[in-house]
């Protein structure tokens, strides 16, 4: 299966161009990603291979300044297997790099190259409903990657089970 996606964030949240530090971004940001999908009896694979784009922040701190960023590259794979119908466990990982910034024409340093791997886990609780629990860490992390993440999820299909 091939499929493609299109995830926009918009420039939401309060933004203070007096601040360094914000919530909010003031500027757009478009991932075109396409990826595929491959499975072999209980065994699957995909790979998504995508790229973030910026718009430019004309209010950057200290409120005057223009900072820019060049697109960020993504790789992301999963290998996982299936025992049952909403039961799986798969092993995750991604890579990214670039996002250079200039602010006002010049080029900061700080092109990120950064790579995590973790697990996956998807438990039916009922007809429809599933838990899904993952983990993740930073493999290899120039700038910013560095952490740890654990997530659990409640899950509802609305494709029925096969029987």
């Amino acid at each position: 299966m091939i499929g493609a996606s299109l995830t926009v964030t918009v420039p939401t949240g309060q933004y203070d161009r007096a601040r360094l530090i914000n919530p909010g971004t003031n500027r757009w940001g478009l991932k075109p990603e396409i990826g595929m999908t491959r499975r072999w009896s209980h065994w699957v694979g995909d790979l998504y291979g995508g790229a973030w784009f910026f718009t430019g922040n004309d209010q950057f701190f200290p409120g005057h300044s223009v900072r820019t960023q060049k697109p960020v590259g993504s790789v992301e794979g999963h290998w996982g297997y299936y025992f049952a119908p909403r039961l799986w466990l798969s092993f995750d990982m991604n890579f990214w790099a670039g996002s250079r910034s200039t602010v006002d024409g010049v080029e900061k340093q700080d092109r990120q190259t950064n790579s995590r791997f973790g697990g996956t886990v998807s438990v039916p609780v009922h007809r429809r409903h599933s838990m899904k629990f993952s983990y993740s860490r930073g493999a290899y992390v120039t700038i910013g990657g560095a952490y740890q993440t654990l997530t659990a999820a409640w899950q509802y299909s609305w494709i029925r089970m096969p029987k």
